[in-house]
């Protein structure tokens, strides 16, 4: 039987006045589970819709909780996260833009804070107990917090951020897991909504997961050598970005710690490459 909720690739079995008919496949009495796609979703040149072609369609529930088609593509599909705009409230919860017609429902109890229209937030979508398409800003009742072994330390991953904390940031991690980037490892400006590579952190004794949007130590000092050595290339040979400056200034431009910076300049110091002065940084002549 076709999965609700997800993108199918299916035949078209007849055609009607109102759209066509796809094979959703067999039911449990054997019999073909026909799913209807609307006259108005069909392609414009007729010869893509002629019995027996395949068409690319996402399945979702009708008003009646039938299956039926669309060749619109939702910005995410059930068992994903996304960051999605509130359009409507109603008596039941509110109504999030989800790339279809039909608006996606997230219930009063789904909401980890009250949705205001106009706003967005990082939701998980999935299928109710009764079978239909919500979502949820409760992401933890879907992904795990634990790496269980799912992750290596500093490994790259992809990430979503998905709410603030006093502690940090939460995010998404490859949409199957929670994580933390704690306040003092965010290195440059990060906003809810916000997708990026990040890296795992050190492990937790609790087995939750840290992450970081550095990588080690020795890889960033490599990386950033080359950074700065360009960038007092491109103004001049000198910068007033010294070890004493502030760590705010050097986030502004290089997007990484005071640590890390002093860590790099230490390094081409070393190699002869910079040399220090009152209050500035210079290329050394060669």
């Amino acid at each position: 039987m076709i999965e609700v909720g997800q993108k199918h690739h299916l035949e078209i079995l007849k055609h009607v006045d109102f759209g066509v008919y796809l094979h959703g496949g067999l039911l449990e009495d054997g019999q073909v589970e026909e799913i209807l796609l609307p006259q108005k979703y069909l392609p414009e040149n007729t010869e893509d819709w002629e019995v027996g072609k395949f068409l690319d369609v996402f399945v979702y529930l009708d008003s009646e909780d039938r299956p039926i088609a669309t060749t619109e593509i939702p910005y995410a599909k059930v068992g994903q996260c996304a960051f999605l705009t509130v359009v409507g409230q109603s008596q039941f919860g509110s109504f999030l833009d989800w790339g279809l017609l039909k608006d996606l429902l997230v219930p009063f109890k789904e909401q980890r804070v009250p949705m205001e229209v106009g706003r967005s937030y990082v939701v998980y979508i999935f299928m109710d107990i009764t079978n239909r398409i919500a979502a949820t800003s409760r992401l933890s009742r879907h992904l795990k917090e634990e790496s269980e072994d799912s992750f290596t330390i500093r490994q790259e991953v992809d990430l979503l951020i998905a709410s603030r904390s006093d502690l940090g940031y939460k995010a998404v991690i490859e949409g199957t897991h929670l994580g933390l980037i704690h306040n003092n490892d965010v290195v440059r400006p990060i906003n809810v909504g916000d997708q990026f590579k990040g890296y795992i952190g050190d492990p937790r004794e609790d087995g939750r997961i840290n992450l970081t949007l550095q990588k080690l130590a020795f890889e960033m000092r490599d990386q950033l050598s080359d950074i700065i050595l360009t960038h007092l290339g491109e103004h001049g040979g000198s910068t007033h970005l010294t070890d004493k400056s502030s760590p705010d200034e050097i986030n502004a431009i290089f997007h990484v710690s005071k640590s890390n910076y002093k860590k790099a300049l230490g390094k081409l110091f070393k190699e002869g490459k910079i040399a220090f002065h009152e209050k500035s940084v210079r290329l050394v002549e060669k």
